[in-house]
């Protein structure tokens, strides 16, 4: 196997050079060297077949989107539908969705990655076989620069399968037929691997029959064998005794979602704060309330007890009259205080074209502009929030670790709420059941 060209040895001179400007380059918008087109649906993504993906789902969910690759950001899914069994058409979700940075701090303070804009990620598609893409299909992306296959431009690098991902509901009507009700949960994944020099990155999109939306970056791959120097306390000693420590790091990946809820990217941000109070008095139960606040200007937010966000959609409503809408769900994280713009879990800025990465932004968006996602924060008043989701992992290495280094998994969801008019999975026998259905009982 060929060395990838950024090997960890030159890399760890670049210190300084890794948090700087970016080395002046061109994103390319390549497509797959060998298109397997299929017959458009009624209501296709917006794209040729040839960059089209769709999976009908046993449950009746149909996800629908399109595909092109970036060489830093890599693979970046647009025009993002979800139509579950009884909606008449596609339900538009998201404008476009791709990861937006892999910052790699080491604790002992002598190395610092970037890994998209610094490393060009993309470039670093990794082909695939068949058995790492379990009954489904891999397409071939065109990587005109790839760090690891000179000359063969033509990788086999994009998974598209389903997976069963066990219940996805189970209620027993005791009150009337006494029939148990379940349905097992079905998820089309969308999933690619990155080599960035010792670590591989396996890119996981995740769309569920019940229209949640998960994102997932796992990293795998080796320790870095430069990385065996650090002193105790940023360190954990690696093989036989303590003479190998391996350097304990970080790695905060962040995210972008551009949504476009029914179509409109003018959507609404509110976030939502509950607070439990004292008993009132001798025989009554704490009390919790929850109050919404509208975030009209952009934000740095971040992640508190009982805190949630969603995205509402200004275009279109559910049966019931509710506006539709998405709410975030981070997922655990540990929060990188080194750099400005990993200080805060999730951001919300007003689109702009030249903001495509958290962090080392190029090009930049004039004079005075700051690279960063903290700096893009500058109290516009949102009109087409973006969304920003920074989810960090601390990774203090362990022997298990060796040898190769088993998954560890970072992200998010987005869920929906109120996009539906019930469950989009409910049962024919149960459809009668909306609102309170026992009130006359």
């Amino acid at each position: 196997m060929r060395v990838n060209r950024f090997s960890r040895a030159r890399r760890r001179t670049a210190l300084g050079l890794a948090v700087a400007a970016l080395a002046a380059g061109v994103t390319t918008g390549a497509g797959p060297a060998t298109a397997q087109p299929k017959a458009a649906p009624t209501a296709a993504a917006d794209c040729s077949a040839a960059y089209r993906i769709e999976q009908k789902l046993a449950s009746g969910t149909t996800w629908r989107m399109c595909w092109r690759f970036e060489s830093k950001a890599g693979i970046v899914l647009e025009s993002i539908s979800y139509q579950p069994r009884g909606e008449s058409r596609p339900i538009k979700v998201l404008n476009s969705a791709k990861l937006a940075q892999i910052h790699v701090p080491y604790d002992d303070g002598l190395s610092e990655y970037n890994d998209l804009t610094r490393y060009n990620f993309g470039d670093g598609l990794m082909n695939m076989t068949a058995a790492e893409c379990p009954g489904g299909t891999i397409k071939t992306v065109k990587v005109p620069n790839t760090s690891y296959y000179d000359g063969r431009p033509n990788i086999k690098g994009l998974c598209t399968t389903t997976r069963s991902r066990g219940h996805a509901y189970r209620f027993l009507n005791s009150d009337q037929d006494g029939k148990v009700y379940q349905a097992q949960g079905k998820d089309l994944l969308v999933y690619t691997v990155n080599k960035v020099d010792w670590y591989e990155y396996i890119t996981e999109w995740r769309f569920q029959d019940d229209g949640t939306i998960t994102m997932n970056v796992g990293a795998t791959g080796s320790l870095s064998p430069w990385d065996y120097d650090a002193g105790d306390g940023r360190s954990w000693p690696i093989g036989k005794g303590s003479a190998a420590k391996a350097d304990s790091h970080s790695h905060n990946v962040f995210w972008k979602l551009n949504f476009a809820l029914d179509g409109s990217s003018k959507t609404k941000v509110e976030q939502y704060d509950s607070k439990v109070s004292a008993p009132a008095g001798q025989g009554a139960g704490p009390t919790a309330r929850t109050t919404r606040t509208k975030v009209t200007k952009e934000l740095a937010g971040d992640i508190k007890n009982m805190r949630w966000w969603r995205v509402v959609s200004t275009a279109g409503k559910n049966k019931d009259g509710h506006p539709r809408s998405y709410e975030l769900v981070p997922g655990p994280t540990s929060k990188y205080a080194g750099r400005s713009f990993t200080k805060h879990d999730v951001y919300f800025t007003e689109y702009k074209k030249c903001e495509q990465y958290a962090s080392e932004n190029q090009p930049g968006c004039g004079a005075g502009a700051g690279s960063s996602v903290d700096k893009f924060v500058n109290g516009q008043t949102l009109t087409r929030p973006v969304v920003w989701m920074n989810i960090g992992f601390h990774h203090i290495a362990r022997d298990e670790d060796q040898q190769p280094m088993p998954v560890h998994w970072q992200g998010f969801s987005i869920a929906p709420r109120d996009v539906t008019a019930m469950n989009p999975l409910t049962p024919a026998a149960l459809a009668g059941q909306n609102g309170n259905w026992n009130s006359g009982s």
